[in-house]
């Protein structure tokens, strides 16, 4: 009887632990793009989320374009072998087009940031690789919101984070 138990003590911890990891993901910070909100060695929790349910202010991850700051195509692969950066929100669909974010995003006509684009801005804007440089990131490369960060074993709450 305490095997059977044991058992189904097991298949359910695996489900619940593939569940969270769709639902979740931890996150290590690389650079200095997001100081002093983070800094190089900090790792974060994630909630995977859509780009319909952002906000600005929000820190969120992204994958990393290209060195031609395009993305390949399609999404490369899963998510422990692609690589990721960390922003904050500046603008969503609809929201007016952010001057921070000039000339890069001259092409486009209108005023508003358009549909299945974000602004992303790092807070270090020495540092940043952002929407000042590339332009617009695409909406499907979202991994998701920071909503947790971890410094030296302390928990902390992201600023701008949804709770």
């Amino acid at each position: 009887m305490w095997r059977g138990l044991l058992g189904f003590a097991a298949l359910a911890l695996a489900l619940l632990v593939m569940r969270l990891r769709r639902r979740a993901a931890v996150v290590t910070v690389d650079g200095d793009s997001m100081w002093p909100a983070f800094t190089s060695g900090d790792r974060v929790l994630v909630r995977r989320t859509g780009a319909n349910q952002l906000r600005p202010g929000q820190v969120v991850v992204v994958e990393q374009p290209g060195q031609d700051g395009d993305w390949p195509s399609p999404l490369c692969g899963p998510v422990d072998r692609r690589q990721w950066v960390i922003k904050r929100v500046a603008a969503v669909p609809g929201d007016p087009r952010p001057e921070a974010c000039l000339p890069t995003t001259a092409k486009f006509p209108e005023a508003q940031v358009p549909a299945g684009k974000l602004v992303l801005l790092g807070d270090n804007a020495a540092w940043s690789h952002d929407s000042r440089q590339i332009g617009y990131f695409p909406a499907e490369r979202l991994l998701g919101v920071v909503v947790r960060g971890m410094e030296d074993g302390r928990r902390r709450a992201v600023r701008g984070a949804r709770r």
